[in-house]
């Protein structure tokens, strides 16, 4: 901390409060469980930091897992070799914009400072700047997180299974190949009224490109849906505005011109399928938010293809 310059200590401001700070520590172990080393890691506590006082955004820039995914299937397509780099400490590396005041950590004093405050220049593990993402189980996590507030017997056996699921399949990896069509595809499902205590459906959409997956979601709706159609093309929406962004990104990079084309998408509603490629309103679909008649206009336009296939 000292080398990287991490803090000053200064006479703590009238009207500012210190953040507090602790320390982790973990054992590293290799693939046979043996000791490798020892680790320790000084952190702030940046849950007592308030919004708007101590820091004003919490976002990270790093790279999407959705971007990385693409760049993998056209490492596989081109039969390319790909380079990976990492920044250590890269947190310690980071300058803070706010003033952040932090107490000294115990056991480090200098005679006669005791009573100063660490103003923190850079970004510690921690504080509320320092955000960083997390992997989930989008679906599991999804459905088992709805009920974690108050859950039953039910629930736990649900989360057994699903860690019985991921020991069965923890060998399963997403594979990416060479094919004859460089080509997004996307599919979009939803079922309807599948949250008992809503009645809220739950949609999900996956997208391909040289034979694995590269983006995919599913989530509950925000709306009730009053019927299987509007369900269906509320998931088609879903699909639609984040399958322009790929397509703009994919076409950014400038290597294949299939994106050009209408992205297809894929749905098992014929109802929805039909709706989007129409102008006429049906009684049951008037009420429908604006937002989502968007993709009417995106078929139009030939930006996308809602297309038909069997359930």
């Amino acid at each position: 901390m000292d080398q990287n310059e991490v803090w000053d200590l200064v006479e703590l401001p009238e009207g500012y409060k210190k953040v507090g700070c602790s320390r982790v520590y973990k054992t590293k172990r290799d693939s046979k469980g043996n000791i490798e080393r020892f680790k320790a890691r000084l952190v702030a506590k940046g849950f007592t930091q308030k919004e708007d006082i101590d820091y004003k955004e919490t976002f990270s820039h790093v790279s999407k897992k959705d971007s990385l995914r693409i760049i993998m299937a056209f490492m596989a397509h081109y039969d390319l070799e790909l380079h990976q780099m990492d920044v250590k400490t890269a947190f310690l590396n980071g300058s803070l914009e706010e003033e952040v005041y932090m107490d000294q950590p115990e056991g480090f004093s200098i005679e006669e400072k005791e009573h100063l405050a660490c103003k923190l220049k850079k970004s510690i593990y921690g504080l509320k700047q320092a955000s960083r993402q997390w992997p989930n189980i989008s679906f599991a996590v999804g459905m088992l997180g709805r009920y974690q507030s108050n859950p039953g017997m039910d629930h736990w056996k649900a989360a057994k299974k699903v860690m019985r699921y991921l020991q069965g399949t923890k060998d399963f990896m997403l594979t990416f190949r060479r094919s004859d069509s460089l080509e997004v595809t996307g599919y979009s499902d939803s079922d309807f009224a599948g949250c008992i205590d809503s009645r809220k459906s739950t949609f999900g959409y996956l997208f391909m490109l040289a034979g694995g997956a590269i983006l995919w979601k599913s989530v509950k709706q925000t709306i009730i849906a009053s019927s299987t159609m509007e369900a269906e093309f509320v998931a088609c929406f879903e699909a639609t505005v984040h399958g322009l962004w790929l397509r703009n990104f994919i076409s950014g990079l400038g290597i294949v011109d299939s994106v050009s084309k209408p992205l297809r998408i894929y749905c098992d509603n014929s109802a929805a399928v039909f709706f989007s490629k129409n102008d006429k309103y049906s009684k049951g679909a008037k009420h429908m938010e604006l937002k989502y008649l968007t993709v009417k206009e995106d078929v139009q336009k030939q930006r996308v293809s809602i297309e038909h296939i069997s359930t």
